[in-house]
């Protein structure tokens, strides 16, 4: 059963910066693409970032480009997200992906971690 432990959500005022992590220890993580997803309460999720098998390619959602920077170390079996300049609508939970599921079949695969931006 594949597990995925996401980490490093909070409560940050806006203008500040997070960094998530999720460890992946239960598959060959470097054989995979992994991904960010992210779900506020009554929306649809999605997208936040993608990054491929050895990290040389990456994807980010229109709302967080610029701001947020998608990285992984194999040997580590961990994909991060770093979150600078964060906005309000930014607040969701937080999901790590393995590969890059379609979302509307999509279950998240760990438990998330909240990341709330409030004044």
């Amino acid at each position: 059963e594949v597990q995925l432990v996401e980490s490093g959500g909070g409560l940050v005022q806006p203008g500040g910066s997070l960094t998530l992590s999720c460890v992946a220890p239960g598959f060959t993580f470097s054989m995979f693409g992994m991904g960010w997803v992210r779900q506020a309460p009554g929306k649809e999720p999605e997208w936040v970032a993608r990054i491929d098998k050895s990290g040389g390619s990456t994807y980010y959602g229109d709302s967080v480009k610029g701001r947020f920077t998608i990285s992984r170390d194999n040997a580590k079996n961990t994909v991060y997200l770093q979150l600078n300049s964060l906005k309000t609508e930014d607040t969701a939970m937080y999901y790590c992906t393995r590969g890059w599921p379609i979302l509307m079949s999509w279950s998240p695969e760990g438990e998330g971690t909240q990341v709330t931006v409030s004044s």
